[in-house]
């Protein structure tokens, strides 16, 4: 059973309508198997305006006072601790007396067989000695408790390519469109939801029957140009060096949480399905660890990320490069309009994924490489696009950087101009494997173990780039719609999609 789960890590109101993946998170016990996060504390510390002011650039205001929280709450365990050196001294000073002791209990018997009334003194101030310690260490766990969960809040920092607000900035084009009039074909056959349904493409019908709205079955070609696809993404993917990995869809949550992926505020779109446990799973018995909650991956990305969770990785590995298809889940609704509509924003859907792990001060490469590979794929199959820098209040939790691109869809013009983004491509530092405890062992033994940093970026997200093919690819002329040849290879022969006719039943006399 699936649940729509709504705890959110990161809040961030104005951002609602882009999707992004961050919220407030709820206050749970990590699971003893998940990886134990080391935050930068000390740079929090010392740059706590630079934070804040991420956080307001990237209108995550509940945040701002995060960082200056944490260096209060570090002056006060610095103050806990110059309190408690005395007592602390002064235990170890006991606790080296009585280990002189030559009884086996670590207390010298008098001669009736009983501790001495000096033994007994220091046994009684030890005993109120630790008491005092306990409360002090609660006191620090607490304090510590905190910081990191406010460390865990915080949003990456923002790379000085970054575009500040909520404009983003045009880096060029693929194929810029033509400046063609509007016409009445736009709102029909150009739409890629009559095209698919008047050609047997597409059956929505029948999926909001068997699954509800936001499914969608794809027939005959739609199911053929969704495997070509895919087939297509990770040949350039691999021919650009990049290993074949097919990853798994069921994921757990804390995995997730830790990648930056979390359902958005109670304002924005973005939600995860958590699958349901039994009851007798939920509830954590005397001595006994509740199982971890397990959710539907929203993006390759999370199980990838989560491959080299508690992992030193070798510098001479270095980047390594993942490409892999999998099935994504997004229990994201939004308003049922041209938004909406057919295929552009679904639950359930088809992404091939691109993921990298690389040193600190390269993922420009990895980044490059990405966006090369995306190019490559979008300009062979002939769709018009634009390249995007997107801005501060668009980037999600975990990243510093982020470029989309965007199709142009001829029956979307009166939403952003018909432009509709396809892929996206992030550089993440080191903020989710700090998260993950993936570590990277130099070279040099005299160096300390330092954290990779990750990037990520989408070859292609099947049913949006589908439906731009549809609409792109259409033949006013011929009523049909040209594939792609790049994708013909994949389409047992066919190389045109046009209307099936039924053959009539002859009618009996």
């Amino acid at each position: 059973m699936l649940l729509p789960t709504w705890r959110t890590l990161f809040t961030n109101p104005g951002a609602a309508a882009r999707r992004t993946f961050s919220s407030t998170v709820q206050v749970r016990s990590r699971p003893s198997i998940a990886p134990k996060p080391t935050f930068n504390l000390k740079h929090i510390r010392e740059n706590p305006e630079l934070y804040s002011q991420t956080c307001v650039d990237r209108n995550y205001l509940v945040q701002k006072d995060h960082p200056q929280e944490i260096v209060q709450k570090h002056e006060q365990w610095k103050e806990i601790q110059r309190n408690s050196r005395t007592l602390r001294e002064r235990n170890n000073d006991i606790r080296t007396k009585l280990s002189h002791a030559r009884t086996f209990s670590g207390i010298e018997a008098s001669d009736a067989g009983k501790p001495s009334r000096d033994d007994g003194d220091l046994l009684q101030q030890a005993r109120d000695l630790k008491v005092g310690l306990q409360k002090v260490e609660a006191q620090e766990d607490a304090l510590n408790t905190r910081m990191e969960y406010l460390a865990m809040n915080l949003p990456n920092l923002t790379s000085k390519e970054t575009p500040i607000g909520a404009e983003p900035y045009l880096m060029g084009y693929i194929m810029e469109p033509p400046h063609f009039p509007s016409t009445t074909h736009d709102l029909t056959w150009r739409n890629h939801v009559h095209i698919g349904t008047e050609f047997d493409l597409l059956d929505f019908s029948s999926a909001g029957t068997t699954s509800g709205w936001g499914w969608y079955f794809l027939k005959n070609e739609g199911a053929l140009l969704e495997h070509a696809l895919i087939q297509y993404a990770i040949s350039v993917a691999a021919n650009h060096g990049f290993l074949v990995v097919s990853p798994p869809s069921v994921v757990y949550t804390h995995i997730a949480n830790a990648c930056g992926f979390l359902p958005r505020d109670q304002g924005g779109e973005q939600q995860t399905y958590a699958i349901a446990q039994k009851d007798e799973d939920t509830q954590s018995s005397p001595g006994l660890e509740r199982n971890p909650e397990k959710s539907l991956a929203g993006t390759a990305e999370i199980p990838f990320a989560g491959m080299k969770a508690n992992t030193v990785l070798n510098e001479t590995e270095l980047p390594l490069q993942v490409v892999g298809a999998s099935r994504c889940y997004r229990a994201e609704a939004g308003a049922r309009g041209a938004e909406t509509k057919g295929l552009y924003r679904v639950h359930e859907f088809t992404k091939v994924e691109m993921f990298a792990w690389t040193r600190g001060g390269q993922e420009e490469v990895a980044f490059d490489s990405m966006l090369t590979v995306q190019k490559e794929i979008l300009q062979t199959l002939g769709l018009y696009c634009r390249i995007l820098e997107m801005p501060s209040q668009d980037l999600g939790a975990s990243a510093i950087r982020k470029v989309d691109i965007e199709a142009f869809f001829p029956s979307r013009r009166g939403k952003n101009e018909g432009w509709g983004e396809v892929t996206s491509a992030s550089i993440c530092t080191d903020y989710q494997t700090r998260r993950l405890n993936t570590r990277l062992k130099p070279v040099s033994k005299a160096q300390k173990l330092e954290f990779p940093s990750t990037v990520n970026g989408t070859a292609l997200a099947v049913p949006r780039v589908l439906a731009a093919i549809l609409e792109k690819g259409w033949n006013e002329g011929e009523k049909c719609v040209n594939i792609p040849p790049v994708l013909h290879p994949w389409m047992h022969g066919v190389t045109q999609i046009k209307k099936k006719f039924q053959k009539k039943t002859p009618s009996i006399v």
